[in-house]
């Protein structure tokens, strides 16, 4: 069984067992996360929502908070003076799916 669900503007398809990463959510290392923006349910019967399921929830377990890798970026424009370099780490949520109700 597998389900789509919505969360932090992307729309990610998880199955019972799978480990994600996501945009860092509110909570501590070991509490439990429910989904409720359920998109689509899918395996022996499909269930497509309008555009969410009804009831149906995603439940996962928070594994760590952390910051991804790197990157840099710079700014260039042709004039004396004229660049900028920044860089950005984005904050996630490493997760392991629970259980997948309807």
């Amino acid at each position: 069984m597998f389900a789509i669900i919505e969360t932090g503007g992307k729309q990610i398809k998880v199955e019972e067992g799978q480990e994600i990463y996501v945009e860092k959510l509110n909570g501590n290392e070991g509490d439990t996360f429910t989904f409720d923006k359920v998109l689509f349910v899918g395996g022996d019967s499909i269930t497509v929502g309008a555009p969410t399921i009804e009831g149906a929830t995603v439940s996962a377990k928070i594994n760590k908070h952390g910051r991804g890798k790197k990157i840099t970026v710079f700014t260039y424009r042709r004039r004396k003076d004229s660049k900028r370099k920044k860089g950005h780490r984005q904050p996630y949520t490493k997760l392991t799916i629970d259980k997948i109700s309807l």
